[in-house]
């Protein structure tokens, strides 16, 4: 059975950091594509960062230069850093898992960009809070 828990959220101010951390059980991470999407209240799910097999990342660009996505392959984490915080950042945090293995930062990029998310990705964890106040 696969499980993913995030962990790493927060309250913090304008331009403060946090690092997200997505544990999983069940699978390999670096064997599929994976990655970050976050929903704030009254908006739809938004994809924010994913990476494939190979290192390659993609970045949404409401985040690009700010958020970094990585991977820890001997402890099978997928990290979030998040720097200089927004309060359009605020939202619920979520890991992300696809059996579909993706390659290329073109191919992750489309598929930060699902319409659905919730309906075409396999595996999700139950989100992690990040609140970024003025």
């Amino acid at each position: 059975q696969v499980q993913l828990a995030e962990s790493g959220g927060g309250s913090v101010q304008s331009g403060g950091s946090l690092r997200l951390s997505c544990t999983a059980s069940g699978l390999t991470i670096d064997d599929y594509t994976t990655g970050w999407f976050r929903q704030a209240p009254g908006k739809k799910r938004e994809g924010v960062a994913a990476i494939d097999s190979n290192g390659r990342a993609a970045i949404a660009n409401s985040v690009r230069g700010r958020f970094t996505i990585s991977v820890d392959d001997a402890e099978n984490i997928l990290y979030l850093q998040m720097k200089n915080l927004k309060p359009e950042d605020s939202a619920m945090y979520y890991c992300a898992e696809d059996y579909s293995r993706l390659e290329g930062e073109r191919n992750i990029r489309g598929w930060l960009l699902l319409h659905s998310p919730e309906v075409m990705i396999d595996n999700w964890g139950q989100g992690t809070q990040v609140t970024v106040s003025a």
